[in-house]
């Protein structure tokens, strides 16, 4: 397997905002950019991303993980992307480093992240039937109290959903501390279905106890919806 990269790319919001309505993605921003970045750079070939907009700017940076060097994605891009996607995509300032293949046990690092925390109902519950894909926190109030009176022993979104984050690192890597710095309820569109689900980004600390078992977690995302903008770590130097 190809070694993992960490891209950057400057987007144009603008065209951006143009392209995706005039492709009928206006309503998903995260559609959109799956769609840009997979017919400018291949299926799946820039994946997990996360895109990050400065307040009142025209440009933004997407980060994503790759398994394509910088000179094959400008190959790609050069060779299939339409004109108005080149209009988005910055190529010139297209960049990526090399990240590390594995990762020494026991190494701690800050990271920042995006998820949308939701589980797939192995067993119908309430008014959802068995399969369906669910609020976590809703997952777990539903558990706890299936008569829907939680007023004793109430269910904490954040601790539900820290937990959540926990079992999704798994055998990769401890979480040591995360805090939710945001939480938003927000519509996402699959075919031709809408349906709302939690949005969470967290900033916390981990420690790496499998070293190849981190590698691969960071170029597969964390979580569900990888491919439309949810699932990236990015990683900083720990305190």
């Amino acid at each position: 397997m190809n070694a993992l990269h960490l891209v950057s790319l400057p987007l144009a919001l603008g065209p951006l905002r143009r392209w995706a309505a005039t492709r009928g993605f206006g309503a998903d921003e995260g559609v959109a950019l799956h769609h840009l970045l997979s017919e400018t750079f291949g299926k799946g070939a820039m994946q997990p991303f996360r895109m990050m907009p400065a307040p009142k700017a025209t440009s933004a940076t997407l980060y994503a993980y790759a398994r394509a060097d910088e000179a094959c994605l400008r190959q790609t891009a050069r060779e299939c992307a339409m004109p108005d996607a080149l209009a988005v995509c910055n190529l010139d300032g297209l960049a990526t480093k090399p990240m590390p293949e594995t990762w020494r046990k026991g190494r701690r690092l800050a990271f920042d992240l995006r998820v949308r925390p939701t589980k797939r109902l192995l067993k119908p519950a309430g008014v959802f039937a068995k399969g369906a894909e669910i609020d976590a926190y809703l997952v777990e109030a539903l558990r706890l109290h299936p008569d829907g009176r939680p007023d004793e022993n109430p269910v904490e979104r954040e601790t539900v959903y820290r937990n959540w984050l926990a079992e999704r690192l798994g055998a990769a890597a401890n979480l040591e501390e995360a805090r939710m710095i945001r939480f938003e309820r927000r519509p996402i569109t699959r075919g031709k279905t809408s349906r709302e689900g939690p949005d969470v980004i967290w900033h916390g600390e981990l420690t790496v106890q499998d070293g190849d078992a981190f590698a691969t977690r960071l170029g597969s995302g964390v979580g569900r919806h990888a491919a439309f903008g949810y699932g990236m770590l990015l990683l900083r130097p720990a305190r």
